[in-house]
Parts: C-alpha cells; sequence; structure tokens
C-alpha cells in the first residue's frame, strides 16, 4: 500500500512495539492528526472470545458521556400516536410500511433504526438488509420500545451499540480529534469499561488481548492492556 507523505512523516515518530497509556495514546492521536477534515477517534480490541458460541457473544449499548461528535440520523418505525412522540424526541424520520419498502428499494440513508413492537412483524423483512449493518432493531440495545421518545434522545445524545465480530474484534469511535483531552478519555474510558464488564463468565484466558487507538486517517497507538484493567477499576 502506497501512504502518503504526512502519513509516512508520522510513521517515523512512532516507535516499534511500544504500547501506550490511555492519556498518552490520546495525547499522540490529537497531536498527529493530520487531515483537513475534523476526523474520528476510533478504539479496536481483540477479545478472547469464541464468538462462535452462543455464551460467549459480548454485545450492549453504552452511552458516551460527550457523545461522539457525529450527528446520528435515526428512522423510527412506528404507527399511531408514537409518531408525533418520535418526531418531537428528534427523529429525521419517522413512519411505517413506506419507509419498510424504501429500505427494500435500496434507501438507507439513516445511522440508527427504532421500532415499536407491533410493527416487528413487518420489520422482519429487513433483517438480511439491517442485520450485517448492525442497526436491525433487536430488545436487548433497547431499540424495540414503546418508550421510543427515551431511547432516540439517548442515541441522538451518543448512546451506541456494540456487538463482536466473527473474529472475535470490537470498536467504537469515541469522539473526534477535536474534542478535549478530558472528553476524549472519559469517553474512551466508559467504552473500555463497558466491554470488560461485559465478559462472559465462559471465557476463558486473557480476555483484553489487544487494543489500539486511531483516528480516521493516522496512525495507530497499540494501548497497554493491563493499565486499561487499571485505570477503569
Amino acid at each position: 500500500m502506497i501512504r502518503g507523505k504526512k502519513y509516512r512523516a508520522q510513521k517515523e515518530k512512532v516507535e516499534a512495539g511500544k504500547t501506550y497509556s490511555l492519556e498518552e495514546a490520546v495525547r499522540q492521536v490529537k497531536s498527529n492528526a493530520y487531515a483537513n477534515f475534523d476526523e474520528t477517534v476510533e478504539v479496536s480490541l481483540r477479545l478472547g472470545v469464541d464468538p462462535r458460541q452462543a455464551d460467549q457473544i459480548v454485545r450492549g449499548t453504552v452511552s458516551m458521556p460527550h457523545g461522539t461528535g457525529k450527528t446520528v440520523r435515526v428512522l423510527v418505525l412506528t404507527k399511531g400516536e408514537k409518531e408525533a412522540e418520535a418526531k418531537e424526541a428528534g427523529a429525521e424520520y419517522v413512519g411505517s410500511d413506506e419507509y419498510i419498502e424504501k429500505i427494500q428499494g435500496g434507501w438507507l440513508d439513516v445511522d440508527a433504526v427504532v421500532a415499536t413492537p407491533d410493527m416487528m412483524s413487518s420489520v422482519g423483512k429487513l433483517a438480511k438488509i439491517l442485520g450485517p449493518r448492525k442497526m436491525m432493531p433487536n430488545p436487548k440495545s433497547g431499540t424495540i420500545t414503546q418508550d421510543i421518545g427515551r431511547v432516540v434522545k439517548e442515541i441522538k445524545a451518543g448512546k451506541i451499540e456494540y456487538r463482536v465480530d466473527k473474529g472475535g474484534n470490537i470498536g467504537a469511535a469515541v469522539g473526534k480529534v477535536s474534542f478535549d483531552q478530558g472528553k476524549l478519555m472519559e469517553n474512551l474510558k466508559v467504552f473500555l469499561g463497558a466491554i470488560v464488564r461485559a465478559r462472559p463468565a465462559s471465557a476463558k484466558g486473557t480476555y483484553l488481548r489487544n487494543a489500539v487507538l486511531t483516528s480516521s486517517m493516522g496512525l495507530g497507538y497499540k494501548l497497554d492492556t493491563q493499565e486499561i484493567l487499571l485505570v477503569i477499576k
């Protein structure tokens, strides 16, 4: 892969094999971001789980205390009086069968989908489309609910869903490089804490095997996993 001059210049500053504390990694990501846009700061983890086993699937939701810096477009699939509640809470798109048909036709200009229970017989048709994109409404993530207003507000304020992939990897956006050090640290600790507490009882050996902090266009900084366990306690 051919890398740009800015990337190569930053790469020379990184010591091979070095692991970074959370505070140092955040500082490096912020100071070394070079893109001409506000890059997203992301953390990626490798977990010691076997996602092929149902009791070792790590998934859940977590609310970032300072949001992710991303404007989240929410679609609410509902009918009747819940439509007004969804619109009042800030959902960009609200409706029922018309949006199901649009998604089946290829439209998907949204970041999150929420549905009321009465819609699930119809929403089930979208499983093959929304499932791979991790957008399928699910009771475990709270996106199948009667409390539409609260859930929409939480999602737009920074509540995210996480799920381990087939390779045991999991990750999330924890903010933007424009966030100050303290806000990025708080978001990062909240996410890492949620993952550590979600450790399946059946998982054996080292749970947090690898962790990297990076920005959209920047370098990856390998985190000290032992320090993570100490910091988030």
